[in-house]
């Protein structure tokens, strides 16, 4: 399994999303783009995802940025969770997991101290040309979305107290 690395291209793809429709990459030709790979929707640690890039997505779009998220899930329990967690941003499917395996983000991982085959919770940045910026593997649920803001320079609010 070889993993994407910065300064790459970003491999091609084109899913279904959850609102019934298709994205590819080419349609993001020109944002910079926010891809999270995460392994089953509606489960505690995809759900925390989730809902951390909902609540952080109108900043990340202020700076440029799309976010779209990915997983293996079929699309109809795509937009059970997109609806249920209120989520704005595309949620591509990948039950093939071919464009999961050409990101690195399918394959061998450790769970519990066993070796299992499955999604790789990852996260990438796309430039406005299609180019890895950012190559993140094993990636934490909670939490993730603020380290990856302060390496893209971008300034979230204040978490409330």
């Amino acid at each position: 399994m070889s993993r994407l690395e910065p300064g790459q291209p970003a491999p091609a793809w084109t899913l279904p999303t959850a609102d019934g429709s298709t994205l590819s990459l080419a349609d993001l030709a020109g944002r910079k783009v926010v891809l999270y790979v995460y392994p089953a929707a509606m489960t505690p640690g995809c759900t925390t995802q989730a809902c951390d890039f909902r609540d952080n997505e109108a900043v990340f779009t202020r700076e440029g940025y799309a976010v779209v998220g990915v997983s293996p899930d079929p699309v109809e329990k795509l937009a059970r969770f997109a609806e249920k967690e209120g989520l704005g941003f595309p949620l591509v499917s990948d039950e093939s997991t071919e464009m999961l395996t050409a990101y690195g983000a399918y394959g061998e991982k450790k769970t519990y101290g066993k070796t299992v085959v499955g999604v790789i919770r990852s996260t990438f940045v796309i430039d406005e040309q299609g180019v890895v910026e950012v190559a993140k593997y094993n990636v934490r649920a909670k939490g993730h979305v603020a380290s990856l803001a302060k390496q893209l320079g971008v300034e979230l609010p204040a978490a409330p107290a």
